[in-house]
């Protein structure tokens, strides 16, 4: 079977996440809080809605400013994380996270003019 890293998966917001129950997604926001116990944190999307991330091991760095998680949403719509990645905002060029979700409602919404997912065979 494929990792989850191998297969292709959509970039979503907030609002897609019922949607992609049980599938693997990639999603980006900004940390809003981190569980004490390091192992799950909150970020906030361009919307300014709230995704719950947990992971399989506690953070061994500080985790701030804007994440891109790959992983699998559960049941319950909290994205169980295989990996993450901090965006870097230097050089006084912050990520536009409302610009993003918008372009994503854009690839969403248009999806014939946008053809980014690839079926898989088998």
């Amino acid at each position: 079977m494929a990792g989850i890293l191998d297969v292709p998966k959509p970039r979503i917001t907030c609002d897609m996440l019922s949607l992609h129950i049980g599938r693997p997604v990639c999603f980006v926001g900004r940390v809003e809080k981190v569980h004490p116990t390091g192992k799950t944190f909150t970020a906030s999307d361009g919307d300014g809605k709230i995704a719950t991330v947990e992971l399989n091991e506690p953070l061994d760095e500080e985790l701030s400013g804007v994440v891109e998680v790959v992983g699998m949403v559960s049941n319950k719509g909290v994205i169980m994380a295989g990996t993450y990645n901090m965006l870097r905002e230097d050089k006084g060029i912050p990520f536009d996270l409302e610009l993003y979700a918008e372009a994503l409602r854009v690839l969403h919404d248009f999806p014939q003019h946008y053809p980014f997912e690839v079926a898989a065979s088998g």
